[in-house]
């Protein structure tokens, strides 16, 4: 039986020996490895992934291992010295009532009827889930030495890095903090930048869940219009003009629900408008891991690009992986770090270490690529699927924008069409979908649902599912 020592102590052997190759090299084979240092075929395996995670050396599937291509140089340094008086300013609008509706998060959440097809879900069906690599990894987790004891209270520093490299840019692990999934990531976010009874910009639509921590901490959401492009710069810059906000949030990356990208001629716009406002902006980054096969190179996080602590970057494990799967990551630079560190310590007191060292076996191993692959060609077969069939049978109902990732489509309602009694009617019929009124701050300017390709089992259930629909559009009128 393998001594999970054993495993550290080959892993920094390991290590020591990387300067003997040269960037991209490969590495001895694991048989080799496994006769040189007398242990076993898992021991090696587990050291390994534990080198793959902290972004050392590179697994391909088939090919071997070899030692990973250095980091690009750290960007400036840049100036963060203004978030003193942003973090100190004093609200000076009336507090408003912490009243939450939570029924757009439920909509979410909420496991449907037996027999009733999830077009609501908001995460990956067990079919897509990568079940065998999550319940392998929880199991190397638990074997390892102090797993169970209490974690670092930033999070675990591999775990921590892993996430510093996948945001890009000068973020460093230091500046990193592990939290239990992105919900509480942004929870955390927003109680620490903006002060009861303040506003905070948000996009219009947006993800319900982030209305509902709003409110909840007594703010007030200002809706900021987004089209295919993302957020419109010059609303934004007149919102935060006639607000005084101090706050933006917005999800530049496959925005939830509509599925849209900022694009590169605003990335900048928004940066710039929020640092002359002295503001922060919140980037929730939720969906990279859920890019469709189709979408060619993705744009950088926003904070990649950010050089004086503006952006308050949320990204998560979530969606790639399982609901219950909630690891994810507040990077920050400046003072206003040590806010949100104190805020999440106080709340939470940190994610539990078996979670986190599950998380670090899980993307350390080959199957975490292959997963990732694998959901991404799935995903674009779905997203075709289900446009397809709406354009067939249900064509009176508008999807302005297909968006190549994410797992949902944002659908305009014919007008006179109630979204409230089509949602019930698509119940009776057995499917559910999310109606689009919880994802507006204020009066919407039409009728949406939000339909979901991911939280289904096949191809043809989403076909079924639009059948249903159909027969829920023509009881309503639609």
């Amino acid at each position: 039986m393998h001594d999970g020592s054993s495993v550290d102590e080959l892993a920094k052997q390991l290590k020591k020996e990387l300067d003997r190759y040269s960037p991209g090299g490969k590495l001895p084979s694991s048989r080799a490895l496994v006769e040189r240092f007398r242990v076993s075929p898992v021991t090696v395996s587990r050291a390994l992934g534990q080198l793959a995670a902290e972004g050392l050396v590179v697994t391909r599937p088939g090919a071997g291992v070899f030692r990973a291509e250095p980091q690009a140089s750290a960007a400036p340094a840049g100036d963060t010295s203004w978030q003193e008086v942003s973090l100190s300013a004093d609200a000076t609008a009336e507090l408003v009532p912490r009243a939450v509706d939570a029924s757009g998060v439920l909509a979410t959440l909420a496991a449907p009827a037996p027999g009733v097809i999830e077009f609501n879900g908001g995460y990956l069906d067990p079919a897509l889930q990568p079940e065998r690599a999550m319940a392998a990894a929880l199991a190397r987790a638990g074997r390892r030495p102090g797993a169970w004891g209490r974690p670092p209270i930033d999070g675990l520093p591999e775990l921590r890095e892993w996430f510093a490299r996948g945001i890009g840019g000068a973020i460093t692990a230091a500046e990193v903090l592990i939290t239990a999934g992105g919900q509480s990531g942004l929870t955390t976010a927003l109680r620490a930048l903006a002060p009861p009874g303040a506003p905070v910009l948000v996009e219009s639509p947006t993800y319900p869940g982030m209305l509902a921590i709003a409110r909840a901490a007594g703010l007030r959401p200002v809706p900021v219009p987004v089209d295919t492009d993302g957020v419109r710069p010059h609303l934004l810059e007149a919102a935060f003009r006639a607000t005084g906000a101090k706050v933006f949030v917005c999800q530049p990356l496959f925005q939830n629900p509509t599925g849209a990208v900022l694009c590169a001629e605003r990335r900048p716009e928004v940066l710039r408008i929020a640092r002359a406002a002295g503001a922060f902006v919140i980037e929730d980054d939720f969906v990279r891991r859920l890019v469709h096969e189709d979408a060619g190179p993705l744009p950088r996080p926003l904070s990649s690009d950010d050089h004086d602590g503006v952006v308050v970057h949320v990204c998560s494990l979530t969606k790639a992986t399982s609901p219950s799967f909630r690891v994810s990551a507040l990077a920050a630079r400046g003072p206003v770090l040590e806010r949100l560190r104190a805020i999440q310590v106080v709340d939470h007191f940190f994610v539990p270490r078996p979670l986190q060292e599950a998380a670090l076996e899980l993307v350390g191993s080959p199957a975490w690529p292959r997963h990732l692959r694998a959901v991404s060609g799935e995903l674009r077969v779905r997203r075709d699927a289900m446009a397809a069939a709406l354009r067939l049978r249900v064509p009176d109902l508008a999807v302005p924008h297909i968006p190549a990732g994410g797992y949902n489509l944002w659908v305009r309602l014919p007008d006179g069409v109630d979204e409230t009694a089509l949602a019930s009617a698509s119940l009776r019929a057995g499917v559910a979908v999310a109606p689009g009124r919880p994802y507006f701050a204020a009066e919407p300017p039409a009728a949406h649902v939000r339909l979901s390709f991911a939280a289904v089992a096949s191809v043809a259930e989403i076909q079924e599912g639009v059948r249903r629909l159909r027969a829920a559009c023509d009881e309503v009128g639609g």
